[in-house]
């Protein structure tokens, strides 16, 4: 981290000099050698070139000389010049005499016209060291941008390695305004995804265990005690019974491994649903029809004539109404009620039933995968998985599902969003893809 951090900035700050100095050289260069200061001596020396050798001196004499500018004429062969410094007429060759004074030259035909010597500027000798300043603070504006980009990035790789460590509830926090907080958000979100099917498959393998462990339990005595009751001379109602109970305990393993692979194939997100035109009063009649006992509580359902059509996958929809419905019998004492009501936005189903209220401090969990209320009629205790599979299946529709409960009443909604809002949002979904 320490080797990205150096080598962006060192790469901005010589990047910002370089260019800099390249710039100052070509602006010194072209622009202040050839400025408007050396026109006047340049203008003198193409004037003194129209007179002949003899005059030039007598009219130089005549010009008002300045004392901090002596002019003079000189022979080309007083001054030994390099190849390098060639002299021109349409240009001023400038050399330091000393550290405070220097000298203008100009060449008029075979003679030179020498100004000086002139009094170095002092600020002038300012220069490179403001030019350094300037570019030494654009550096540091640099490092104040490079600085929190470093840290950020380092925050990411610690947070990463923890997270490879098994410490699945890491999270990342920045700055509103860091560069890298869509990262860090993006993180957050997988981390909490991991997290979460972390924990059901040790509630997954928790559940196994455990559920499976009682029913598995009785077949094992079953078995022990199979010899007795399969004896010519045995009674028949008695063996009948008891291998009633042994398939009554295989049953509760098959619909215990069956929620389990239901719940299991809803929490990937993989695949998406499949979704089409249904309509949820067909659903609901067929699945109000199916499950009617007359062992538990009637269940109402008054079917409309007007069709109400939502998007969706039947199969899902009707699991989850028929899970509704289950719970329902389970608790409920006179009397359950569906009721399907549809707005403009929404398009909502209801299962109503007078039993026993769920606990304040249960209603928060009570769609938790395998959570269980400590309060249960009658010793009804299911598998804890039916309602966490309505709230998977509501949550892959676009929708939501909602509990009001209170002693006597419990009321659970379930809430799609209309067809067209529907499409729209799977639209949006495949064109962020895209």
């Amino acid at each position: 981290m320490k080797r990205l951090f150096i080598s962006l900035y060192l790469l901005l700050s010589l990047s910002v000099l370089g260019i800099g100095w390249t710039l100052d050289s070509i602006w010194q260069n072209n622009v202040e050698e050839s400025g408007a200061l050396d026109a006047p001596l340049i203008a003198l020396a193409q004037l003194l070139a129209k007179f002949p050798e003899d005059q030039r001196q007598f009219y130089l004499q005549e010009l008002e000389q300045n004392p901090d500018y002596p002019i003079k004429l000189i022979d080309a062969s007083q001054i030994a010049m390099t190849d390098q410094s060639p002299l021109t007429a349409n240009s001023v060759l400038i050399t330091e005499q000393d550290d405070d004074h220097e000298l203008h030259f100009v060449k008029v035909n075979e003679q030179i016209l020498v100004a000086g010597p002139i009094e170095i500027d002092p600020r002038k000798r300012l220069r490179g060291l403001f030019t350094l300043f300037f570019y030494l603070s654009l550096a540091f504006i640099a490092l104040i941008w490079v600085w929190p980009l470093s840290r950020d990035i380092k925050t990411l790789r610690n947070a990463t390695k923890e997270f490879g460590q098994a410490n699945w509830d890491t999270q990342i926090s920045l700055s509103s305004r860091s560069q890298v907080l869509p990262l860090a958000i993006t993180f957050n979100e997988m981390a909490q995804q991991i997290s979460t099917l972390i924990e059901n498959q040790k509630h997954l393998s928790n559940a196994v265990s455990h559920e499976i462990r009682t029913p598995l339990a009785r077949l094992k005595f079953a078995l022990a005690l199979m010899p007795q009751y399969c004896k010519p001379d045995s009674d028949e109602q008695r063996r009948t019974d008891f291998l009633n109970d042994m398939q009554q305990d295989v049953k509760e393993m098959e619909n215990l491994l069956q929620e389990l692979l239901t719940y299991a194939s809803l929490e990937s997100q993989r695949k998406e649903v499949q979704l089409e035109h249904c309509d949820l009063s067909v659903l609901t009649k067929q699945t109000v029809d199916r499950l009617s006992s007359t062992i538990t509580a009637p269940v109402k359902f008054e079917n409309s004539d007007t069709p109400v059509y939502l998007m969706g996958d039947p199969s899902l929809i009707e699991r989850a109404i028929q899970n509704l419905i289950t719970n329902a019998q389970r608790f409920g004492r006179q009397a359950i009620q569906v009721e399907i009501k549809q707005a403009q936005a929404q398009i909502s189903l209801s299962v109503t039933d007078d039993g026993q209220g769920i606990p304040l401090e249960d209603q928060s969990k009570i769609f938790e995968p395998f959570y269980r209320s400590q309060s249960v009629q009658n010793g009804n205790k299911g598998h804890g998985l039916g309602l966490a599979i309505i709230k998977r299946i509501m949550e892959r529709h676009g929708g939501k599902v909602t509990l009001e409960s209170r002693e006597g009443y419990t009321c659970f909604t379930l809430i799609w969003p209309t067809p067209a809002l529907t499409q729209n949002k799977s639209q949006n979904k495949s064109q962020i893809k895209k």
